[in-house]
């Protein structure tokens, strides 16, 4: 009876029609206009757009929110901002969208998000991580899931500073998302271990990796260990080559995103052991939220669900809360209302924080591991996005906003 409840609970609160000074009561429908990369990122994509379908189905299907049915309408934005734009514009002009949704990379985040503050429309982000999104270019209109740049990067620092190694190499995708970790990586293992050195940082263009050159230049530096924030083929490529050039041979690496699924399963027997990582152990997650995901997601999809799944399908429902939470579709309701929201997700229950409208979602932290000509996510703890050691103060947070 419970589980039901739950269910209904979730899917009355992601059902709801919203459209700019619309009430729910004015429509049939809730209309979510979703923007993203899925051409240009598929690996997270995909099963993103999967978990978003499941949390559409299980609201929908037990009466949605005040009796309105769900719609999600998505569209490409070819990986570009302007393309970004112009489709999130078509969204509220000639479909009527009710709510703004999604995006990938932060760049498009960042856009999407000032377009969102000038047509006083609602916006949910799922994955990008730019902290701009909801700190120092942090705007009203505009709220996140999963946690940002800063954060994850923090919750890697204690596991760094055990390691106790001085002479440290980086590697990152030149844009904001690259740019970002690493400027938080230096600044908080110098803070925690003041005799610390960076001796080499490769700063790739995202996509363009020239792996021989780049695990050369850092074979070269002789470091003691490597922090890396590529993900996706970049990832690949640099593990290839590394592997092949003996470059983490007796070395330590810390590594951002690794331990997600959806990069983890493309290197196979390529994938190094005793990476530490912030990763998604879609296997070993044990608690009653998590295994009633699980066995939905696999009951329709046939296939294990990666982070991708979890960030759409928590969004969703947040979506779906928010509205139920507020009455309406109309905006300046629903910014109060996701301000404090509480709701349920497959990693335990998140809360969205009023000074910087983020969600409480935490991160997993282990090591990789090759298993059975795989990789996969061992050694594993969850870090609660409420603690606030991972965080700015409150009072940095404000006065980052302000400047906006």
């Amino acid at each position: 009876m419970r589980k039901k409840l739950l269910v209904g609970a979730m899917a009355l609160a992601l059902c709801t029609p919203f459209a700019p000074s619309n009430a729910v009561a004015k429509s049939s429908v809730i209309k979510i206009g979703e923007v993203n990369s899925y051409k240009a990122q598929p690996a997270f994509l995909e099963p993103y757009r999967k978990g978003m379908e499941l949390a559409v189905q299980e609201i929908n299907d037990a009466g949605g929110v005040s009796g309105k049915k769900l719609e999600l309408i998505i569209r490409d934005d070819n990986g570009n901002p302007g393309d970004a734009v112009r489709v999130a514009e078509e969204l509220l002009s000639r479909e009527r969208v009710d709510i703004l949704a999604g995006s990938f990379l932060s760049n498009i985040s960042l856009a999407l998000s000032d377009f969102a503050k000038q047509k006083k429309v609602f916006l949910l982000v799922g994955e990008p991580m730019t902290d701009r999104l909801t700190w120092n270019g942090g705007n009203e209109y505009t709220f996140r899931i999963r946690p940002g740049t800063y954060t994850q990067t923090a919750m890697l620092i204690p596991e760094a500073v055990k390691l106790n190694k001085k002479r440290w190499a980086i590697v990152y995708p030149n844009y904001e998302y690259g740019q970002a970790a690493t400027a938080a990586f230096k600044q908080l293992l110098k803070e925690a271990q003041p005799d610390v050195e960076f001796v080499v940082e490769q700063a790739p263009p995202l996509g363009k990796v020239d792996a021989g050159s780049l695990v050369q230049a850092m074979t070269d530096a002789k470091p003691d260990a490597i922090f890396n924030a590529l993900f996706g083929a970049d990832l690949l490529k640099f593990v290839r080559e590394g592997n092949t050039r003996g470059l983490f041979d007796g070395r330590e690496v810390v590594s951002l995103l690794t331990g997600e699924p959806e990069y983890l399963d493309p290197l196979k027997e390529e994938t190094p052991d005793g990476w530490i990582v912030t990763g998604y152990p879609w296997n070993g997650v044990d608690i009653p939220q998590h295994e009633s995901f699980l066995k939905a997601y696999q009951a329709r999809f046939k296939d294990y669900p990666r982070l991708g799944s979890v960030v759409g399908y928590s969004m969703m429902h947040a979506i779906a809360a928010g509205v139920a939470k507020a009455g309406t579709t109309e905006t300046d309701a629903l910014i109060q209302a996701f301000k404090h929201l509480s709701l349920d997700t497959p990693f335990g229950p998140i809360t969205f924080r009023s000074q910087d409208n983020q969600s409480t979602m935490g991160t997993y932290v282990g090591r990789t591991k090759k298993k059975d000509g795989k990789g996969v996510l061992v050694d594993f703890m969850y870090i609660d996005g409420t603690d606030p050691a991972f965080h700015p103060s409150g009072d940095e947070i404000a006065r980052a906003r302000a400047k906006n």
